[in-house]
């Protein structure tokens, strides 16, 4: 089978690692516009609601091995729960994303850690509080913050609107994917 110009350049060659991951959160905290800021540095003021899951892949560095990300950004809240455990196997790694100025958000993120543990055992995972551009309006008790820290998170502050904390987030779960 001959394939196309355009897929030869996205195979994996045989020395890439392949890492599958998987972006979670509530409706509307980001999850695709962080992707679109990840893969292609671009952000739109325009919102497009995902329905089921919607996959994009980067080929990064780390650790001095080549990394083709796939990323698998799963539609918000709970509308698809039965079908989301069938889109997180095989996983390797998950980001949680959390909406700073709506803090059930946060709280949404929390027990959806909580789920994935359940089901899929330990993976490495980071949370990203989104819309750092907007942060006068976050409703996140710094409390909150602090006792995820001190339970060992990693939590980074991020924009998919300046890009802010994007690239530093992605590049940690991917090094805590290759431990």
């Amino acid at each position: 089978m001959v394939l196309p110009q355009a897929q030869l350049l996205q195979r994996p060659s045989p020395a890439m690692l392949l890492k599958k991951v998987c972006m979670l959160g509530s409706f509307a905290v980001g999850k695709t516009s962080l992707v679109r800021r990840y893969v292609g540095g671009i952000f739109s003021d325009t919102y497009l609601t995902t329905v089921g899951v919607k996959i994009d892949n980067k080929i990064v560095q780390a650790r001095e091995n080549e990394v083709k990300v796939v990323l698998w950004d799963l539609a918000g809240d709970d509308e698809f729960q039965k079908m989301r455990w069938t889109y997180l196997r095989g996983a390797f790694g998950y980001l949680l994303v959390a909406d700073g100025t709506r803090a059930a958000t946060l709280a949404k993120a929390e027990a959806l850690e909580q789920e994935m543990r359940q089901e899929l055992g330990a993976k490495p995972f980071v949370l990203l509080i989104n819309k750092s551009d907007r942060r006068s309006e976050w409703e996140m008790e710094p409390a909150w913050q602090e006792g995820l820290v001190a339970r060992g998170w990693d939590i980074f502050h991020t924009s998919a609107k300046t890009g802010e904390g994007v690239e530093k987030a992605f590049s940690k779960l991917t090094a805590k994917m290759l431990l």
